[in-house]
């Protein structure tokens, strides 16, 4: 395992971490703690010190197994939660700091913690961002002794310029892989500049860069891949990256081809964000044990050539970009 620094936080955390949504299985089933406990043993034993949930995963379920897990171990492990999407509409004028204190104050219960090393705003309306009593108030929690750090998770790229506008913004939690390319550009910029700490989620565009799906994969009905691929109930990019399903089969064929020898495309996929510096950490999720050690398979390869990056960009600028680029 390597590790990297997240951004002015100071926390030297792993390169790749655990994004726990589906920690208790698969999107749509039960939660099970003990397949949580399975993974999160997994991922520790092999390096990750950094584990990422939220309190509406498993409606607190994940929560809860990250806290106890993190008692259960001695090393110094790193959990980041976050708050906001509990709210139900959820719209700019439900964003209140006495609602999210609530927030922050149950997750430390639900999780047996007394401080957060890091509390996330969960991708909320981008009108949020424009509001400075809500930050402030992680200013308070944070003299309190109740959290560590503040950061957010956003969708778009406007959302995480406008939220490093805050000196009290240590992180920002956004999607970027292969098929979302945008980040690269002026915002990884301006979080170098500014020592933001640099979460990628999604970075194998919902499974489909891991190459295993095909025109005859199905998903359970309470698998986001079934029933959010429009957008029906949340934001659209959170689900193959936005990209339409089929689309992004045919470009990941395209990728296939440019690496014949290679069984587990999700290395590539994984070995190609971690070449951008400015990344501290990514947390692909897993539902079993073996998807984390698949993960870390990242670390037996090579550092991908100019010329193959440029290939694969090339994918994205043909097939993918004209699409979704400028959505987020």
């Amino acid at each position: 395992m390597q590790y990297r620094k997240l951004g002015k936080t100071g926390f030297e955390i792993s390169e790749i971490s655990l994004g726990t949504w589906q920690v208790g299985g698969k999107w749509g089933d039960d939660f099970s703690h003990e397949t949580a406990e399975k993974i999160l043993h997994t991922a520790v034993d092999s390096g990750i010190n950094f584990i990422d949930t939220a309190d509406v995963y498993g409606n607190g379920e994940s929560e809860k197994a990250v806290g106890k897990f993190v008692k259960s171990r001695s090393e110094r492990l790193f959990v980041a939660t976050k708050c906001g999407r509990q709210l139900n509409p959820h719209v700019n004028q439900a964003y209140q700091p006495a609602v999210l204190r609530k927030f922050v104050e149950d997750s430390l219960t639900n999780m047996g913690l007394e401080t957060l090393d890091l509390i996330q705003l969960h991708c909320p309306p981008t009108e949020v961002y424009y509001r400075p009593e809500i930050f402030e108030l992680f200013d308070r929690l944070k003299d309190e002794g109740k959290i560590l750090n503040l950061g957010i998770s956003v969708e778009k790229v406007e959302e995480a310029l406008k939220g490093i506008e805050y000196d009290n913004v240590t992180s920002v939690q956004i999607i970027f892989n292969v098929f979302r390319q945008r980040p690269a550009e002026l915002f990884f910029e301006q979080a170098k500049k500014k020592d933001i700490g640099v979460i990628v989620r999604v970075p194998l565009a919902s499974g489909l860069l891991t190459g295993k799906f095909s025109k005859t994969s199905t998903f359970t009905a309470g698998d986001h891949r079934n029933f959010n691929r429009n957008g029906e109930h949340f934001d659209k990019g959170e689900t193959f990256s936005g990209i339409d399903y089929e689309t992004g089969l045919a470009a990941v064929d395209e990728l296939k081809a440019l690496f014949p020898e290679e069984t587990n495309l999700a290395t590539i996929a994984l070995r190609w964000i971690l070449q951008h510096d400015v990344v501290s950490t990514v947390i692909p999720g897993a539902s079993r044990p073996e998807q984390v050690l698949s993960n870390l398979e990242v670390f037996n390869i090579p550092d991908l050539s100019s010329e193959q990056v440029a290939s694969i960009n090339q994918v994205y600028q043909k097939s993918i970009k004209p699409l979704v680029h400028h959505l987020w």
